[in-house]
């Protein structure tokens, strides 16, 4: 199973004043790891964006929290790839802490033209590189090339 892990401390920004993780700051950090996610397979945000002309929005997201993270905790964010469409891109995340699960998202993105801001289907090189890590297992499909 192919997944791609990403570890963040939660910062004194991240909290509410309880120090207790503030879930739109969640949301936030969630972002940014699949930011890195897309660096990560080759495809820089900053290529996409301003060169390809290539968006990638979430048009649907499920978060579900199990137990509260504290200012300081150090966060692994755990990001699978269980489906490629079309032009969408279905991903699964997992956050824990030292205590184990934290939170857990579904987030669906979509393939966009920041010409039109209409859905593309994936170019073939972004295509080839997601298939490529594919998560399957419980829960989750492959589609096909």
């Amino acid at each position: 199973m192919t997944s791609f892990s990403f570890d963040r401390a939660l910062r004194f920004g991240d909290c509410d004043p309880s120090g207790i993780a503030y879930f739109p700051s969640y949301l936030n950090i969630l972002n940014g790891v699949v930011e890195d996610f897309w660096a990560r397979i080759g495809f820089p945000w900053p290529e996409l964006i301003t060169v390809r002309k290539i968006g990638t929005p979430t048009v649907h997201l499920t978060c579900d929290f199990s137990r509260p993270s504290m200012f300081g905790d150090r966060l692994t964010f755990n990001l699978h790839i269980s489906r490629v469409g079309g032009s969408s891109l279905h991903l699964e995340h997992v956050v824990s802490g030292a205590n184990g699960m934290r939170w857990r998202a579904r987030q669906i993105l979509a393939a966009t033209s920041l010409v039109d801001h209409h859905a593309i289907p994936w170019p073939d090189d972004i295509r080839t590189a997601l298939v490529g890590h594919v998560s399957v297992g419980e829960g989750t499909e492959a589609a096909p090339a």
